[in-house]
C-alpha cells in the first residue's frame, strides 16, 4: 500500500511525502531521496520496491520547494534523456533556469531540515523504533550524505552517485556508508580517493563500490544510462547492507 501524506515543517510549510508500506511489520524506516528530477514515477517505483523488501519508506518531495514540481521534473527528464542530441542541447538553458532555486545558498539548510522532519515522522511510526536508514540517487545521494552528517539517528546510509560532504561535515557521520558509483562519472570518481581518505581519518565505516562499465544514473531504468546488470547487483548489495545494519 502507498499513500501521499503531508509532513509539517518548522516554518509551517507542509512537505509532500510518498509513503510505501510493507505487507507486514517493518524491518525499519527508510528515507528515500529522489534524483534532481524530483519525486517522479521512477522514485515512487523504487519506494515500492523497498517496501516489498520490508521497509516503511518515506520519499519526500524536497525539490518542489526549489521550483521543480514532479510534473516539470518528469518533462525535463524526458527532454534530457531524448535520443535526439539537438533536443537535449536545446533543453539545457531551461534545465539551468529550473534548477536555479535549489542552488540558492539557503536551499541546502531548508532541505536538510525537511529531511530531518521526515526522519521525525518515521521515528514515530509503529514498529520502526530507532531502526532508520537513508538512501538516495544523484542529488538524492548528495542529500543522503548530508542527512547522515546532520542526524545521528540514522543507522545506515547508502548514497548512489552522490557528492560527499566537506571534510568538516564528514566528521559528523556516525552511520556506516555504502556508496555506489559508476566509473564513467569523472567528477565523482576523481574525488573518490580524497573522500575515502577523509572518511578513514574521521573513523567512518565507509565502503565504495565502483562499477567499471557504468556511468552516472546507471540505476535509473527509465534513463539512457541504465545498466541492468549493474543495477541488479547494486540493488542486491544495498538491500543486504541496509538490512544488516539496522
Amino acid at each position: 500500500m502507498s499513500e501521499m501524506i503531508a509532513v509539517p515543517l518548522d516554518d509551517g510549510e507542509l512537505l509532500d511525502v510518498y509513503v510505501a508500506h510493507p505487507a507486514g511489520d517493518p524491518i525499519g524506516g527508510l528515507v528515500l531521496i529522489h534524483e534532481i528530477w524530483g519525486l517522479v514515477g521512477h522514485i515512487t517505483d523504487v519506494a515500492d520496491r523497498f517496501a516489498a523488501e520490508g521497509w516503511l519508506v518515506a520519499a519526500p518531495d524536497i525539490l518542489s520547494h526549489g521550483g521543480v514540481a514532479p510534473a516539470l521534473g518528469a518533462e525535463l527528464f524526458a527532454l534530457m534523456n531524448s535520443d535526439d542530441e539537438e533536443a537535449r542541447t536545446a533543453a539545457q538553458p531551461r534545465m539551468r533556469e529550473a534548477m536555479a532555486g535549489m542552488r540558492a545558498p539557503e536551499y541546502a539548510g531548508w532541505a536538510v531540515g525537511a529531511l530531518r522532519a521526515t526522519v521525525d515522522w518515521l521515528a514515530g511510526q509503529p514498529g520502526v523504533d530507532d531502526r532508520i536508514a537513508a538512501t538516495g540517487f544523484c542529488f538524492g545521494g548528495t542529500y543522503a550524505f548530508l542527512l547522515a552528517a546532520h542526524d545521528d539517528r540514522l543507522r545506515a546510509v547508502a548514497p548512489f552517485y552522490g557528492t560527499a560532504p566537506s571534510a568538516d561535515l564528514i566528521t559528523g557521520l556516525a552511520a556506516p556508508v555504502l556508496a555506489i558509483y559508476g566509473q564513467h562519472d569523472p567528477a565523482l570518481i576523481d574525488a573518490l580517493p580524497a573522500v575515502t581518505e577523509a572518511m578513514a581519518e574521521a573513523g567512518v565505516d565507509f565502503t565504495a563500490v565502483v562499477y567499471p562499465d557504468s556511468a552516472h544514473a546507471f540505476f535509473n531504468d527509465t534513463g539512457r544510462r541504465y545498466n541492468p546488470t549493474d543495477a541488479a547487483d547494486a540493488w542486491r548489495r544495498v538491500t543486504a547492507f541496509l538490512r544488516d545494519r539496522v
